[in-house]
């Protein structure tokens, strides 16, 4: 059985490049309310892409195995925490051709619903 992160990580993977989603819609995603967790388990992400974890490659992940962390935002639009720092999360979203604007993302353009 898998544990809470796990399937917080399974969910995440859905999320296509270019795309974000917040730590509530994978809390609903998985029938939870724990938005508090699933923010966490993102901080606590053993399989973050190597520029999140300030490293260029060279990791022995296959790109399958990894979990975008970047793309989860706070439900308001703002950025939220990152593990590697705000700078980090920012260059990565950008680099997927997310737009952002004072420290937010809009939602109405770049949320990716998990269903």
């Amino acid at each position: 059985m898998k544990s809470f992160y796990e399937k917080c990580y399974a969910v995440l993977r859905k999320v296509p490049k270019g795309k974000v989603t917040t730590y509530k819609e994978i809390a609903r995603a998985l029938n939870s309310k724990a938005y508090r967790a699933v923010g966490t388990a993102m901080n606590k992400n053993p399989y973050a892409f190597p520029a999140a974890r300030g490293r260029a490659g060279g990791d022995s992940l296959k790109s399958s195995d990894l979990v975008p962390c970047h793309r989860v935002i706070n439900s308001n639009g703002e950025l939220g925490g990152f593990a590697s720092g705000l700078k980090n999360k920012i260059k990565l979203l950008k680099s997927e051709g997310v737009e952002i604007s004072n420290n937010k993302i809009d939602l109405k353009k770049y949320f990716f619903r998990l269903r």
